[in-house]
């Protein structure tokens, strides 16, 4: 057994079923290894596209995601991914495979010190050394699951990965038997900050809750549901956060700071305490939007603030204790009336679909939730669409409403749908994007082809870069750089990279390709013709 053949079983054993990336010379010692070791390599068009996969199969899963790179381009192409996951903190494991030990360093072609450049978006950066793969498997795993989770890289020269293994998988099995309980919970919130927290909770005439990215790895996360249950609480969310509790409870005020935020706004601006559970500030700030509402932060960590925002109190440890922990407290009483989330909720979603004489973006996105079961699992991309689905869709369960606040980096959408499917064959899902997401990563379909995913892609194709263009319009700006497309398109070519196109500029014609590529055996790409005028007045609104 040699080195690589020891990383792939130790990641194997530590329930690793899927490796992403793109391969070299550099990297066939690994590539061999996970076809012996089984782990399924999955060739992705892009590197950045294979660590946006690992980043949402650890979301899924709850293991590590894994992507793979050579050096240099490799690299520097894979750090675009391994970002999202830093940032949304989400555990994964990212290898370099690397020159010859002895080489490292030197003014060779590709070479680049990688680990200088994952140091600012990891955990932490290591070098896969003989006689120590296995520690250093080890601590990567614990520390990619430690909270915050996060990514973490290995870098693997290839003379290590070739030379024989100096470890017994034994030793392996045994040290990854004390991986789970190396990543212990977080220190339990003291009494006494649990019992101040429960007098703000009394004390409160109108408070909402508002629940963020952190509470997306609670173990128990029905403790959310019966927190704002136990206390008549009405609550909000970030657009990560959203399914944690169904969004059709009777108590759900829907997604802040996506489209039509103003409405959000003024609903926090009349509450006299904001509840943030598991708030991760990394989404969107504080301040940004919950104005002079005083703050009970409950979260892994301390909330990152300016001096503008008024924290009351702080609960900081284990989320899914401290939240468990409140739900248990006596009920407090708030002066809500009793159809005033559900009202409230009514009128945003009408604000959200103003009169549109053609085939309007948010009709679009209404048919493809009324499509997708109600388990099924939506990815989609960044720009305009992204506030307008944050805002509209409604989300059921946790883990089906895939998307990127804390990077917000564009190419997100087909890998991460492409790992859901993956990681989750059972489940239907589908994957919304616009038409400048879709120029950027359209490769990564020829991936849902390859591994054989029933996937539909959805393009929203409005001819601009719309979010740009909003922006331009709301600072006083012509319209310069942004349009995709200055003629209307023509239809569809036959396929993508061998996967089916077909046109669509209807919610009748979307809703029956739509419940045709459901039925098919692989991908379907629908480019939906859609007017995107209404994203002036819903997005950023």
């Amino acid at each position: 057994m040699n080195n690589a053949e020891l990383i792939v079983r130790t990641l194997k054993s530590a329930g690793i079923q899927h490796g992403f990336g793109v391969p070299s010379g550099n990297v066939l010692p690994l590539m061999d290894a996970m076809r012996a070791g089984g782990i399924a390599f999955v060739l992705t068009a892009h590197e950045g596209s294979a660590a946006f996969a690992a980043d949402v199969t650890g979301r899924m899963t709850g293991v590590p995601g894994l992507c793979i790179a050579t050096l240099g381009p490799g690299a520097t192409n894979l750090t675009t991914g391994v970002g999202s996951a830093w940032l949304d903190r989400s555990p994964l494991i990212a290898i370099t495979c690397n020159l010859n030990e002895a080489q490292l360093g030197r003014r060779l072609q590709m070479w680049i010190d990688h680990h200088a450049l994952f140091k600012p978006i990891t955990k932490a950066t290591l070098r896969l050394r003989p006689g120590q793969i296995v520690a250093t498997l080890t601590q990567a795993l614990e520390l990619a699951l430690s909270e915050p989770q996060g990514p973490v890289h290995l870098d693997l020269p290839e003379d290590v990965a070739l030379a024989q293994a100096t470890e017994t998988l034994a030793q392996a099995t045994e040290a990854l038997a004390t991986t789970t309980e190396a990543v212990a919970p977080l220190a339990h919130a003291a009494e006494t900050s649990i019992a101040q927290a429960g007098a703000l909770l009394r004390a409160a005439k109108r408070p909402v809750a508002v629940i963020g990215a952190s509470a997306m790895r609670m173990h128990e996360p029905q403790a959310l549901r019966a927190f704002v249950e136990r206390h008549g609480m009405p609550f909000a969310t970030t657009m990560m956060a959203k399914g944690l509790i169904d969004e059709d409870h009777p108590l759900s005020l829907g997604c802040i700071e996506r489209a039509m935020r103003k409405l959000q706004r003024a609903l926090i601006a009349s509450a006299d305490l904001v509840v943030g559970l598991g708030y991760d500030t990394i989404e969107v700030e504080y301040e940004a939007w919950v104005g002079k509402v005083p703050v009970l932060h409950v979260d892994i960590e301390r909330a990152d603030v300016d001096a503008s925002v008024r924290i009351a109190h702080e609960v900081v440890g284990d989320l899914d204790n401290a939240v468990a922990r409140l739900a248990a407290l006596p009920a407090a009483k708030n002066d809500w009336p009793a159809d005033a989330a559900h009202r409230h909720r009514d009128a945003f979603q009408k604000a959200l679909r103003p009169p549109a004489d053609g085939f309007a973006v948010y009709q679009a996105i209404d048919v493809v939730r009324k499509v997708l079961p109600r388990e099924g699992v939506l990815a989609f991309d960044i720009g305009a669409h992204t506030h307008q689905i944050g805002s509209q869709w409604p989300a059921y369960a946790p883990r089906t409403f895939l998307n990127t606040n804390g990077w917000s980096s564009m190419g997100f959408g087909i890998p991460a749908a492409l790992a859901a499917k993956l990681a989750r064959p059972d489940l239907p899902v589908v994957c919304v994007l616009g038409d400048g997401c879709f120029q950027m990563s359209c490769g990564e379909v020829a991936v849902a082809l390859r591994e054989r995913l029933a996937i539909p892609f959805v393009v929203l194709d409005d001819r601009w870069l719309s979010l740009i263009k909003v922006k331009q319009e709301r600072r006083h700006l012509p319209y310069y750089g942004t349009e995709l497309s200055p003629d209307k398109p023509p239809s569809p070519p036959a396929h993508y990279f061998g996967v089916p196109a077909v046109g669509v500029d209807s919610a009748a014609e979307l809703e029956r390709e739509l419940r045709k590529a459901f039925a098919a055996d692989g991908p379907t790409v629908i480019e939906a013709l859609v007017d995107a005028a209404h994203y002036s007045q819903t997005v950023f609104d």
